[in-house]
């Protein structure tokens, strides 16, 4: 991969089967990125991350301003979200398993005494994983049926700088667990991103007309995702 350093800004350069250069500003750090035509000289790439310098600097001040969560101690009356709703918590210490459920605008987190804020963390992220398991399956055959792909397997965790990614070769989509707290029509944009990598993996002219027929509104639900509060628990870690 080669580089582009402007002043303290350095820029990773990859070359693919692209017709048009595609500069992105990744969250939550600034990263930034730039696709070009494999045929591009590095002195043309140069003389276009430099016009686009101001955009850069946009963006990344933009990300340095996102809200982000406080760290959550997981203890009652903390704020959490689910599905885009906000709920409050309530936990209660009894010698028993742990357990998660929704009680009208509570998330009611049982946990045995003592327990700490880590392991009422791990709780309470086993239960995110357990929520997205029971949508994500009737999710992923539906797309399927429409994009005409197949999905060998999907795998949840927890992702840094990333709301899913997809191994083209292998077939399978991995996703962040941190949309579970997104509204699930976000969650749905991402699935149907990573899928659509089934049929082209890279960031090319034909990936985006893919979106832009199967899913519309993609560009405002990247813009509605990448606007929410970024977790300090993933994103900062």
């Amino acid at each position: 991969m080669e580089t582009i350093e402007l002043g303290d800004l350095s820029i990773a350069v990859t070359r693919k089967d692209i017709k048009n250069v595609h500069l992105s500003v990744h969250p939550p750090d600034g990263r930034v990125t730039l696709a070009v035509p494999s045929v591009t000289r590095l002195e043309v790439a140069r003389a276009y991350a430099i016009s686009k310098l101001h955009w850069i600097r946009e963006q990344q001040r933009k990300l340095a301003e996102q809200a982000r969560e406080t760290p959550r101690q997981f203890v009652t009356r903390e704020s959490h979200y689910l599905w885009g709703r906000r709920y409050l918590m309530t936990v209660e210490g009894r010698d028993t398993k742990p357990s998660v459920k929704l009680d009208h605008k509570r998330i009611v987190l049982t946990v045995r005494p003592g327990s700490d804020a880590a392991k009422r963390a791990e709780v309470i992220h086993d239960w995110h994983k357990a929520l997205l398991h029971e949508v994500l399956p009737s999710l992923i055959k539906k797309w399927e049926r429409k994009l005409d792909v197949m999905v060998s397997g999907y795998f949840l965790q927890r992702m840094k700088t990333k709301w899913g990614s997809c191994n083209h070769e292998a077939g399978h989509i991995r996703l962040n667990t941190e949309l579970v707290k997104k509204p699930k029509d976000l969650l749905e944009y991402v699935v149907v991103h990573e899928m659509a990598h089934l049929i082209e993996p890279t960031h090319s002219e034909r990936f985006i007309s893919i979106l832009d027929m199967q899913f519309p509104t993609w560009r405002e639900a990247r813009a509605e995702l990448n606007e929410l509060p970024l977790a300090a628990d993933v994103w900062n870690e």
